[in-house]
């Protein structure tokens, strides 16, 4: 009986190490996308009343939440019965985040007008007010089910020849630490400019440390935004180019004199401009159909 529970216990002690390692390696793989996510939640959290940006970024943290209990099971599912279709989604969202980082390089280089981004008037009256904030809400949510289902299936990949405990373990545990990790930086990162303000309003000397920590926070949060949205779309090029080079054995050993992440980025950099092409040319198309109609 003792040596039954003992070997029980061994085999749990086993189970745990594997979590533990496969969940640092999971982890790796799935960090480049989080600063694009950071980068589109900052974005999506911001422009509201400073007395609802916490309850609206609350709300897009429980529609995310929801998004998980989704796309985990289904993602267990196909993993347990139809392993292939994971390593098919996993290439297809390589497609999808090769083309979404060449595009953020299209557009810097050759912007475009885009139309203007709305904002809460003081004219609006309250039904107003949180109709716009649920419109928001839930283009964050659906933008958030797009990308966590990047990251579950980029971190089901980098466990597919494990048990499916394993699977189930791991995966859950970068899904929630995605989630939690994203939007407790993002409730940072929006309250920044915030506690910069009050920073400076409590200020009574002309030149203090409290105002200039102030001014900091203040002039910080727009460069921080940027900075996280180049972060981002280098890191989705690295990452799409990191699927198509571990899954195709074509892209293997591709540019061996240069290091394996430099070969990663062109290779995520090259299919992501002829994504953006066929799907330039398909409007094109597209419009040339209706013109003619």
């Amino acid at each position: 009986m003792a040596s039954g529970i003992f070997a029980i216990l061994d085999d749990i002690a086993v189970l745990l190490d594997d979590v533990a390692v496969m969940s640092k390696v999971a982890a790796k793989k799935t960090a480049g996308i989080l600063g694009d996510d950071l980068a589109v939640n900052a974005e999506k959290a911001s422009g509201f009343a400073s007395s609802r940006e916490i309850p609206v970024l609350w709300a897009i943290t429980k529609g995310s939440f929801i998004n998980k209990l989704i796309i985990l099971p289904i993602a267990f599912l196909l993993s347990a019965f139809i392993p292939i279709a994971v390593t098919i989604i996993l290439l297809l969202g390589g497609l999808y985040l090769a083309y979404e980082g060449a595009e953020k390089i299209y557009e810097f280089i050759f912007p475009h007008a885009h139309s203007k981004k709305e904002k809460v008037d003081v004219e609006m009256s309250e039904a107003e007010i949180l109709a716009y904030e649920n419109e928001r809400v839930k283009s964050a949510i659906i933008t958030d089910f797009i990308l966590s289902l990047e990251i579950v299936i980029i971190a089901l990949g980098t466990v597919l020849t494990q048990p499916l405990a394993t699977q189930i373990i791991v995966v859950s545990i970068i899904a929630l630490l995605a989630t939690v990790g994203v939007y407790g930086i993002v409730a940072l990162i929006v309250r920044m400019d915030e506690v910069g303000f009050k920073l400076i309003k409590s200020s009574k000397e002309g030149k203090s440390f409290k105002k200039s920590l102030g001014l900091f926070l203040v002039q910080a949060l727009p460069i921080i935004i940027k900075s996280l949205s180049v972060i981002g779309t280098i890191a989705l090029l690295l990452v799409a180019g990191g699927i198509f080079v571990h899954n195709v054995d074509y892209f293997h050993g591709f540019l061996p004199s240069l290091p394996s992440f430099v070969g990663e980025f062109i290779v995520g950099l090259i299919i992501g401009f002829i994504c953006l092409l066929v799907v330039i040319g398909a409007k094109k198309f597209w419009k040339v159909i209706k013109g003619d109609k």
